[in-house]
């Protein structure tokens, strides 16, 4: 495929089956977070040792979680595509829930805060997971408001304590009508698994250190 050039010179940028939007606008800014966040999570990949092909497996899967959530973000409306991709996602957030559960249970307990770091593997999964985060914090916004109304977009041009015990839902809906209220429901979904997937990438990040005989490092007061 052909990169499209001269498009979004303006600022401006197509929403998927909408209307132009500024490329600062929220849900531009929380889609392009997910981009980011799978940047990182494909750098996280390269540092995984090959022995565990299990757990490189899921975490590739993880990218193709974060283009469904890309979809569904850059979206004005649910769609049968995006009803699909929402399929996937509620699916693949409880594979998120019992797959941090399992890797949770065979570490050892934290009597701390633990800083950021470790084996190079470990390192990765941390700033995957900040950027997890961050993402979330933007889709939050898309789900309050905070970035203006997508209907008012043009019509022209083409188409923290414990992460794991501290579980939230990341977020409150705004019902703009009916078809408003679904988009706002898929967004909600996709808070949701972001939610998941940092305390994933947490607990991925001490199971590196394990792997590798590395320490997690506690902060010291």
């Amino acid at each position: 495929m052909k990169p499209s050039r001269g498009s979004g010179d303006k600022g401006e940028t197509s929403l998927y089956k909408g209307g132009r939007v500024g490329k600062d606008q929220e849900r531009v800014e929380a889609y392009g977070t997910v981009d980011e966040l799978n940047s990182f999570v494909g750098a996280l990949i390269a540092h995984l040792p090959e022995t565990d092909s299990q757990l490189v497996e899921d975490v590739r899967g993880v990218q193709s979680d974060l283009l469904h959530v890309g979809s569904l973000l850059s979206s004005a409306s649910v769609s049968d595509t995006t009803s699909s991709s929402l399929d996937v996602l509620e699916k693949r957030t409880m594979f998120l829930e019992q797959e941090t559960d399992r890797l949770h249970g065979s570490l050892p307990g934290l009597s701390g805060f633990m800083l950021p770091g470790g084996h190079a593997s470990a390192a990765w999964a941390h700033l995957a997971r900040t950027v997890c985060r961050r993402a979330e914090r933007r889709v939050v916004r898309v789900l309050r408001g905070a970035g203006g109304d997508d209907s008012k977009a043009s019509s022209t041009g083409p188409g923290d304590g414990d992460p794991v015990e501290g579980r939230t839902s990341g977020g409150d809906a705004r019902a703009g009508g009916a078809a408003g209220a679904e988009m706002d429901e898929a967004v909600q979904k996709v808070a949701v698994y972001l939610n998941r997937l940092s305390d994933y990438l947490f607990v991925i990040a001490r199971h590196c250190n394990r792997l590798a005989g590395v320490e997690d490092d506690l902060w010291s007061k």
